[in-house]
């Protein structure tokens, strides 16, 4: 059976060195999902960034939308890490074409529930990089105020699944299952 480890953090924490590391301590044959869509060239930089700290030990997924596929292709590779679920439920929200905020939330939701289905059903250990983004000030406009709220909902039930959950901050990660009070979901 596979296990569940969560990262999260704040942008530029560190989270990601961490759980590639994290990944690499476990072997050597290593799956990465990307769910990064290269819409501008900060992007395409961030991507590059993220590719020049991974070795030929890697391979690569794209999966920008229906990451349970990907999941399910990593099957081979005992150690999947998936950055980043904030990315992805961005895409997934502005991707939805209803209207209806609830219709739309309640997709995103689906979808990710499928992924966090797939992770419970891999032998893989899976790694999931994930950002805090409810953390700040409350946003100013609408949808994004709606994707701080689905990013801190599909974190909580990740974290729920997960073996283990370390938050990352200043380049430290600390271990949340060991010391965490669950809230009641």
């Amino acid at each position: 059976m596979g296990k569940i480890v969560l990262v999260t953090g704040g942008a530029r924490s560190g989270k990601s060195r961490f759980a590639e590391q994290y990944a690499r301590n476990l072997g050597d044959k290593l799956a990465y999902i990307a769910t990064a869509q290269v819409l501008d060239e900060e992007m395409a930089d961030r991507v590059k960034l993220h590719q020049g700290r991974r070795s030929e030990n890697w391979h690569t997924f794209e999966a920008a939308f229906a990451a349970e596929q990907a999941i399910q292709a990593a099957a081979d590779f005992p150690v999947v890490l998936f950055d980043c679920l904030t990315i992805y439920t961005a895409n997934l929200l502005l991707a939805e074409q209803s209207t209806d905020i609830e219709a739309r939330r309640e997709s995103v939701l689906q979808q990710a529930d499928l992924v966090i289905k797939a992770a419970q059903a891999s032998k893989s250990t899976i790694i999931f990089v994930a950002n805090e983004v409810g953390m700040g000030i409350v946003p100013d406009n609408a949808l994004s105020r709606e994707y701080r709220d689905l990013a801190g909902w599909i974190n909580q039930k990740v974290a729920a699944v997960s073996d283990e959950v370390h938050l990352v901050v200043c380049g430290l990660a600390v271990e949340l299952k060991k010391l965490a009070q669950p809230v009641q979901l």
